[in-house]
Order: C-alpha cells, then structure tokens, then sequence
C-alpha cells in the first residue's frame, strides 16, 4: 500500500510516520496490509496543497493508495485576522486533495475539528448532530470537509480535539513552558472537551484506512475536562512548580480582546469509531500519562 500524508511535519504527520516505520503504534500492531506500507511523505515545502494543478500532478505521478490530510490552519486566532490564508489551506487543499485521490482511486483521510461545533451542547456530540461553527477556523474546517465528502467517494472525515504530541507546538508543552517561566497559569474552566493524544489518532486512522468503512468519525480521547482541569494534570504529571489557577471564557477574553471565540462545550461522543472498526481511545488521563513516560522535551 503506498500513503501520501501532507503536514507530515507536524504532530500528527509525524506520529503517523513513526508508526508507519515501526509497523506498530502505542496502542498495538498495524493492520497486516501496512505493514510493508510505502509512505510519501509532503509538508509546505514539497507539496502547496492549495494549488489544485501542483496537488493533481503529484498525485498522479505518485499514484498513492490512500492520502491523509493533515496539513491544517490551526492557528485558530491566526484564522481570524488572515481568513484567506486559512481559507486556501483548511478548505481549497481539502477540495484539491479530494479531486486528485478520486481521480486516481485512492482513499481519503480528512482530519477535522470539534470546532466545526457551536459548542452549545449539554452532552458529547455524536456524528449525527448539526455542524455550527463560530469561528472562521471551524467555519473553514467544515467548509473542507465538505469539499472532501463531495469530491472524493473514499472519504474518511476524521475530527478530533486538543490534540497534543511529541512534535510540534501544543498546549502540553506551553502550559509545562508558560509554568516553569512564570510559576503560575491561569486557564479557563467553562470550556469543555476532550484532550486526544496524537499516538491515539494516529492508531485510528491507520485502522481506517485499512477497510472501506467510509463516513464522518470522532476520534478522541475518553471522558471530559475543562482546560483548567487538563492544565492542572499537565503541570502535575510534569513536576513543575507552578499553581493553576482557574478563570472565566469572560475574564480571558477581557485580557485578550484579539482572541477567537471558543466553543464552552466540544466534547465529542466516538460513536461511528465504536459501531464499525471499534473504539480503542484511551481515557485522556492514561494516554497524558503515557505522553510523559515517553516525552523527552526539545533542548
């Protein structure tokens, strides 16, 4: 089997590689069909995947089995001041790499967000609840998804949330460098989700790509906390000596008026994951846990 992945720099592209590699992730043995996979591996420097003519020619040449999307916008303040940016990366490269896998037969992963929520909700979000996004990262995630869904008849869309790894910028290590710096955090606690370990996401999607079980997936960890209480475990688990101290979605946005609206409850229910390939996401506790038994921090 050959794979394309683009972002293949960042947190999850890179897990994916490893894994890849390895013929394993933390969570188990690879599907027997990846295990002698050929992996093409693309970021912004070797692939411009807002280019639909750059995008087509690639693929063609390279004839991939399966792409998985993960090159993202992700700065989600970013969005909202550069919106053309986030635009061409989170919807027209979808829409780009959606057109090339079908005109070649390939699948097509499509990671997505709990952004593309209202965030409204009073208990997780399944697959079949209405997308609302209120910000012009969610509202551009979704936009692509779209666009993958309707261009591509191989389609995994693939949304997950908090997303941490051991590569790459993520709010594990900014609470563990704003801690040390500083000695005290203070982090929202009216906002709920679910952290999702990278390892996790990249077991799944490798899971997937393996069936033909095409659809729209939630992939994070299990259970529910808020920032703050994600916050408090990461500067425990680290053994940094820092307080966390818990604060409003109003009283930080009064001290940062140029931030993004953020969604108070994005928790995602995995039910598509457990009524078809099976739902092996760790509760979030453990799968943090096991990021620090196995993260060696960037000198």
């Amino acid at each position: 089997m050959k794979i394309l992945i683009t972002g293949a720099n960042g947190q999850l592209g890179t897990e994916l590689c490893k894994c890849l590699a390895n013929g394993k992730t933390e969570l188990g043995a690879l599907p027997e069909k990846l295990m002698t996979a050929t992996v093409i591996a693309t970021d912004v420097d070797t692939l411009d995947i807002t280019n639909r003519h750059e995008v087509a020619t690639f693929v063609r040449r390279h004839q991939p089995d399966a792409i998985i999307s993960c090159a993202a916008f992700t700065n989600v303040d970013g969005c909202e001041t550069s919106r053309d940016a986030a635009f061409k990366v989170n919807a027209l490269g979808p829409r780009n790499l959606a057109m090339a896998a079908e005109e070649v037969g390939a699948k097509l992963v499509q990671v997505s967000t709990d952004y593309v929520f209202e965030g409204n909700a009073a208990a997780p979000v399944c697959e079949c609840d209405l997308p609302a996004p209120i910000s012009a990262y969610g509202k551009t995630k979704l936009l692509g998804e779209q666009y993958a869904r309707n261009l591509c008849s191989r389609t995994f869309i693939v949304r997950t949330a908090w997303l941490y790894g051991y590569v790459g910028k993520n709010f594990v290590k900014t609470m563990i460098n704003v801690g040390k710096k500083y000695g005290k955090l203070e982090v929202v606690n009216d906002q709920l989700g679910n952290p999702t370990n990278a390892a996790d996401l990249a077991h799944h999607i490798l899971k997937l790509i393996s069936t033909k079980e095409y659809g729209v997936y939630h992939c994070t960890g299990e259970g529910v906390c808020s920032w703050y209480d994600f916050a408090s475990e990461i500067i425990k688990l680290a053994g940094v000596d820092a307080t966390v101290s818990p604060c409003t979605s109003a009283q930080y946005k009064a001290k940062h008026p140029e931030a993004a609206d953020r969604p108070a409850y994005s928790a995602l229910d995995n039910m598509m994951l457990r009524c078809t390939v099976g739902d092996e996401m760790r509760p979030w506790q453990d799968a943090l846990k096991c990021f620090f038994e196995n993260y060696k921090p960037e000198d």
